[in-house]
């Protein structure tokens, strides 16, 4: 498997001056389309999900495959949760399998922005997860995106984005320089200065939202003033509905798949030209060399109970899972008891863990300690525990 740390990844690009490709993706045509233009590339890859496209997908459903896809690629791969409304959001994100996060509350007052984006960071580390927030405003203009970003852009400045990094602690800073959501009208402007600026003021990664519609010489200056990620979705959704509609007028009488044939080779297409134009491709190698290799970890209890009824266990243990599984960095918890009479320890736990760093956290978690000294521990004193990493 080729998840690896979003972090490192990033870091790279920002110190050997390319960009990343964030591929916001809302159908497997569109996960498949970009995996296998990252593996035509050699190029490491970030796959996207916008909670503002919630409404086209199953989050939950559409993880399970996202996840299979980084495990089976060679790839270096990161899995992002972009836009992120809240907190909550956030947790649900690393929980079913992002190992990114961004928080958008740049609508807010810069204030109320910070405490928000300094909450998401304390709890994403505690998990290992860097965190991408959002200064000034990125509107959209027109197209598929553009009605979720309404109002007036709002320039990210030098003195806010410095204030913002120091108090909230992100990993990474989408800026607002010039771009849109969706498709642009005109001649873009961007300001470069601006952007320089930011970058030799915070010295992080920096991102842009509203990649669509940039020129080749624009990427470029974007990228050597410290533009390590583009956003991209616009002009995938767009060469996608352009192959759904070619389909159409070559035969109006097409079914669905039909319709959707050629539609993920499409995809495939822009995605490879943006690899290629942003500088990511042939990195492959390198990246996973520099990269933290992105592991779950497994939490492993076998235990024995005195005091309580085989239902008062069976309900001890429902609730535990109930409880436990909303920890931020918990992906997975299986219990199970002992076929056999005659074993020494007839129950256990099993929890998957996102990283290494969620056994501290995980251990100080309120949550934990509430569930572990009310009704596990009391009841479970004979027990063995033990975290080991998986291969």
């Amino acid at each position: 498997m080729s998840l690896v740390n979003m972090g490192d990844m990033l870091n790279h690009a920002y110190k050997h001056g390319y960009a990343i490709g964030a591929f916001d993706l809302v159908s497997l045509d569109f996960l498949e389309g970009i995996i296998s233009a990252a593996e035509r590339c050699e190029a490491p890859v970030i796959l996207s999900l916008a909670e503002s496209h919630f409404a086209y997908f199953d989050f939950e459903l559409i993880m399970s495959a996202v996840v299979a896809a980084a495990r089976r690629t060679d790839v270096p791969v990161a899995i992002h949760l972009d836009h992120g409304e809240c907190l909550k959001s956030a947790v649900t994100g690393i929980n079913l399998g992002c190992n990114g996060v961004m928080i958008d509350s740049s609508n807010q007052a810069l204030t109320e922005n910070i405490n928000l984006t300094r909450s998401v960071v304390d709890m994403a580390h505690s998990c290992g997860i860097p965190v991408e927030g959002e200064l000034g405003y990125v509107p959209g203009v027109e197209g598929e995106d553009a009605e979720r970003h309404p109002g007036e852009i709002a320039y990210t400045t030098v003195s806010e984005a410095k204030l913002y990094v120091e108090q909230t602690g992100v990993d990474f800073l989408a800026v607002s320089i010039g771009t849109v959501h969706g498709r642009m009208q005109g001649e873009p402007k961007l300001d470069y200065l601006r952007l320089q600026e930011i970058n030799d003021a915070i010295n992080i990664p920096l991102v842009i939202h509203g990649g669509t519609g940039l020129s080749d010489d624009q990427y470029q200056q974007l990228i050597n003033r410290g533009v390590s990620k583009i956003n991209y979705y616009t002009s995938l959704a767009d060469v996608a509905g352009l192959r759904i509609r070619e389909n159409t007028q070559n035969n109006p009488l097409n079914g669905y798949t039909g319709l959707a044939d050629g539609v993920q080779e499409t995809i495939s297409t822009e995605v490879e030209r943006c690899i290629n134009l942003w500088g990511s491709a042939l990195r492959a190698k390198e990246v996973v060399a520099q990269c933290e290799a992105w592991s779950p970890v497994e939490h492993l209890i076998i235990y024995n109970v005195k005091g309580i009824t085989g239902d008062e266990t069976i309900a001890m243990i429902n609730e535990g899972k109930t409880i436990l599984s909303s920890i931020p960095g918990v992906l997975e918890i299986i219990t199970g008891h002992s076929i056999q009479d005659d074993d020494s320890y007839r129950y256990t736990w099993l929890i998957r863990f996102c990283h290494r760093a969620v056994i501290e956290s995980y251990r100080n978690h309120h949550l934990h300690v509430a569930f572990a000294n009310t009704l596990f521990r009391p009841v479970a004193g004979e027990r063995i525990s033990i975290d080991y990493q998986t291969h």
